[in-house]
C-alpha cells in the first residue's frame, strides 16, 4: 500500500515537472506583486488583465498542489503501519488515481497559448450553397459544444450566403479550461457527404468548409507589433445597423505588411471599438502563424499558403450512404453523426489529443 502510494507521489511530481508547475509559480509571484504596487489600478485595463492572469494561472497550480499534499499526507499515514488506517489509506488512494486520471489531460496543454481563449472561424469552401449550409451547420456545433463546456461565445462577425447558410463566421470562444488547448485540433478542413437539400434530383453532394482556429491574444506585450507594419484604412459600415451606421466611417481594416493578413471589422458603432477588436484578431492570427511556422519572432513570418491550408483536410461527417464521422488523423470514428453535430466533441477532441 506505502509503495503504491509512493509510486503515484512519484508520478505526480513527474507529471508535475513537465507541466512547467514551478515556472507557473514563477509567473504567479511576479503578477501578485505587479498587483500589490500602489499605482495598480491606476490603469485599470492592465490591472484587470493582471487580475485574470493571476486567476488562470492559480486555477492551473491549485490541483496539482492539492493531490501533491493529498498524497504526501498519505505517505505520512502509511508509515505508521496502522492495520486501523488501512481502509481509510485505500479510499485515499483510490480517489488520489481518479483525481490524478483527470488531471493528465493536462499535460497536453503546455503549449505557450494553450490555456488562452481562442477565436474560431468557419468558411465555406467547395460546394455552393451546400457548402454554405455545412458552414452555419458546423456554426451550430461549435457553439452547442462551448454551451455545453460552460464557455461563453460572442459573434464577430459573419457573411450570410446568397440561398443559405453562410459564407463565413468568427466567433470569441473565452472562459477558463484550455480553451485554445481543447480547440486548436479543430482547424483544417471539413467535409461533409449527404443527400444535398438544395438540387431538384436529390442527388448526393459533397461539400465542404475549412476551419481556423487561432489563440485569442489579449495583451499586446504577448504579440508587439511595429506599428510601421501595419496599413490601418478606415471606410463606411456596411453592417446590419441601419442607415444611421453608414453614415459614419466606423469600419476598419488593419493589414500586416510583412505577411499580408488582413483583418476587417465593422460590427460596431464606435471606429476605436472595431480597431480595438481588429488588433486583438490580428494580433491572434499572427500569433497561430508563429506556431505553425515554428518560429521565434515575427520578422521570421511568412505569408500563410491558403491553397495548403485547403488540401489539410482532416474529418468526414457522411450522412448518406451510411452514417459517420471519421476523423482521419486519429482515426476515431462513431456512428452517431447526429451526436456529434449536436457538440459532442469532447471524445474527438480526446482521441486527437492523445495521438499527438
Amino acid at each position: 500500500m506505502e509503495n503504491d502510494t509512493r509510486k503515484l507521489e512519484a508520478e505526480v511530481r513527474t507529471a508535475a515537472n513537465q507541466l512547467g508547475l514551478d515556472k507557473l509559480k514563477q509567473q504567479l509571484s511576479k503578477l501578485e506583486s505587479q498587483s500589490r504596487a500602489e499605482n495598480f489600478w491606476q490603469d485599470s485595463s492592465n490591472a484587470q488583465s493582471v487580475m485574470q492572469n493571476i486567476s488562470r494561472i492559480n486555477k492551473r497550480i491549485e490541483p496539482w498542489e492539492e493531490l501533491i499534499s493529498t498524497l504526501k499526507e498519505l505517505v505520512e499515514l502509511g508509515e505508521l503501519n496502522d492495520p486501523k488506517l488501512e481502509a481509510e489509506l485505500n479510499i485515499g488512494l483510490d480517489k488520489a488515481v481518479e483525481k490524478f486520471n483527470q488531471l493528465k489531460l493536462d499535460l497536453h496543454f503546455s503549449g505557450q497559448f494553450d490555456d488562452h481563449g481562442a477565436l474560431l472561424s468557419v468558411f465555406a469552401g467547395a460546394g455552393g450553397t451546400d457548402a454554405q449550409d455545412w458552414t452555419q451547420m458546423l456554426f451550430r456545433m461549435y457553439s452547442r459544444f462551448c454551451e455545453q463546456m460552460g464557455w461563453s461565445i460572442r459573434v464577430i462577425d459573419e457573411s450570410a450566403g446568397e440561398e443559405a447558410g453562410l459564407k463565413s463566421v468568427e466567433i470569441e470562444v473565452s472562459g477558463d479550461d484550455f480553451i485554445f488547448g481543447k480547440l486548436k485540433g479543430e482547424g483544417g478542413v471539413h467535409r461533409l457527404v449527404r443527400l444535398s437539400p438544395f438540387n431538384a434530383d436529390h442527388l448526393r453532394q459533397t461539400s465542404f468548409a475549412k476551419v481556423e482556429v487561432a489563440p485569442r491574444i489579449d495583451s499586446p506585450s504577448e504579440v508587439e507589433l511595429d506599428e510601421k507594419d501595419l496599413k490601418i484604412d478606415v471606410y463606411r459600415s456596411g453592417g446590419h445597423g441601419g442607415q444611421s451606421v453608414n453614415t459614419t466611417d466606423s469600419a476598419v481594416r488593419i493589414t500586416h505588411l510583412p505577411t499580408g493578413i488582413s483583418v476587417a471589422i465593422q460590427n460596431e458603432r464606435s471606429q476605436l471599438k472595431n480597431k480595438e477588436t481588429a488588433m486583438t484578431i490580428l494580433r491572434s492570427r499572427l500569433a497561430n502563424l508563429q506556431l505553425e511556422q515554428h518560429v521565434q519572432t515575427l520578422s521570421e513570418l511568412k505569408g500563410p499558403n491558403q491553397s495548403a491550408e485547403w488540401g489539410n483536410q482532416i474529418r468526414s461527417y457522411v450522412l448518406h450512404p451510411y452514417k459517420q464521422v471519421k476523423d482521419l488523423r486519429s482515426k476515431y470514428e462513431t456512428s452517431d453523426v447526429d451526436r456529434v453535430l449536436d457538440g459532442n466533441l469532447t471524445p474527438l477532441i480526446e482521441a486527437y489529443l492523445n495521438n499527438k
